[in-house]
Formats: C-alpha cells, structure tokens, sequence
C-alpha cells in the first residue's frame, strides 16, 4: 500500500512544528505536531515532559492525548522526560504494531543530537557498552557492566568549540538513558545532565533530532528543531538555524 502524500504533512528541517490536529489533546495541553498522517503522528515533545504519569507527576504526554472510543492512541516507543524531540505516536492498534514491529526488525533510524562538555579525541566512532540498571536507597541509574543489556551507539563530531562539541547520535538499540551514559563513557557527558554529568540551569542538551520509520504504507520521516537555549549553544558550534 503506497503512504497517501496527500495526508501526510511533514514539516521542513528546523521549519516551527505544525499546531495540534484538532480534538487530539485535552483543552489547553496541546503539544507540536512535527508529522501527521491518518495513522501516525510524530510530536516535538518538550524537554521536562514525561512520556507517561508517575507517582511525582500526572502531566505526561500519555494523559494529555485524548482516549478514542475503540482505544489509544499509543506511543510507539520512549524518550527520557528530559530528552526532547521527534516521537512516534500510533492512532491505530494495527499501527502500533507495525510499529512495534518495524523497532524490533530495526526498521527505524533514530538520530539524536546533543552537546557535549569536552572534546572526543576522534571525528566518530562507536560506543558498545552494556547498561545495567542499579538501585539505592536514594533511587537509580544506569551503569556500564559485562551483565547488562547489549547497547550500542554510533557517533560523529559536527563541531567544536570553547571546550564543547556538538554529537550526532545514531542509537542502534534503544536502552534506557544509552545517550547520557555512553556520552560520560566517552569522557564527554551531555551538557545539563544532572545524573551522569553536572547540571546545568538550561537543562539536559539532548535532542532526539530525526526519526524514520520504515512501514508496510511507505516511509515516515520526521525532524525536530532544536529547543531555544540547545539552539543557542548550537550556533556557537557552528549550527545555522535554516528557519
């Protein structure tokens, strides 16, 4: 089945996300809309939004969409509450799980961009460390350790300047905070990442810049700007907002 182009309604790189289809979120929760199909919608979600409620908050992206009568929508998959950018909502069960299947089948390319503290000492690489959740009485993170789940990530240098550097981040498996950890095993932890480097008063500089899911209808294919204050440390890296 060929993606219907006329329904599909992507924005152009860095271009502002398109106002929320109506009757999708509750009165006054609306998110931006980077991608919209009869199917799937790719949001720009914020950094410090969860993606689903817990015990310390009930705003999340899952409690601001509206419940369709026959079920969903669904995410498709996750980003860390301070992680912003491109996520995959489902507004069909069948397409939540061709999209299950397409993450599984690695049918997905997920490009992220961060800023780093530091200066790695190639132009790219690739990180394969395996991540482990630990537990304390004071709460959790993850750590590198032989016993974890294999987790690897590529990476590249799009720039460098006044003791920081600008990463893009290809994840080829999606393990909980794999960009944050692998970036510090790096010796290059994120900019405003309280857990695995130092906070900063403009927050975590991780941005989940590019999704393309490849599914049965066609290609989806969605970008996200980079968020105000990121913005700014971009452009002392060489980033031109093309906007």
């Amino acid at each position: 089945m060929k993606t219907d182009r006329r329904r599909q309604r992507p924005v152009k790189q860095d271009a502002a996300p398109s106002p929320a289809p109506r009757g999708l979120f509750y009165l006054g929760q609306d998110l931006p809309v980077l991608l919209e199909t009869p199917r799937f919608l790719v949001l720009n979600k914020p950094a410090g939004l969860a993606v689903h409620p817990g015990p310390s908050t009930q705003d999340s992206v899952e409690t601001r969409l509206v419940t369709h009568p026959r079920g969903g929508p669904w995410l498709a998959h996750r980003l860390d509450a301070d992680t912003s950018g491109c996520l995959l909502i489902a507004r069909r069960k069948t397409a939540l799980l061709e999209a299950q299947a397409a993450f599984q089948s690695r049918q997905v390319r997920k490009l992220y961009w961060t800023v780093v503290e530091g200066t790695p000492t190639d132009d790219e690489g690739e990180i394969s460390a395996p991540l482990l959740r630990q537990s304390n009485p004071s709460g959790w993170r993850m750590i590198v350790d032989p016993k974890g789940d294999v987790a690897v990530t590529r990476w590249r240098v799009l720039g460098r300047a006044e003791g920081r550097s600008w990463l893009e981040l290809e994840l080829l498996t999606g393990r909980t905070h794999q960009a944050r950890i692998h970036c510090a095993s790096l010796g290059t932890p994120i900019v405003g990442d309280r857990v695995y480097g130092k906070s900063d008063a403009n927050g975590l500089h991780l941005l989940a810049r590019s999704l393309h899911v490849t599914l049965p209808e066609g290609d989806l294919e969605a970008v996200a700007p980079p968020p105000p204050a990121m913005a700014e440390a971009l452009k002392h890296l060489g980033w031109q907002d093309q906007s």
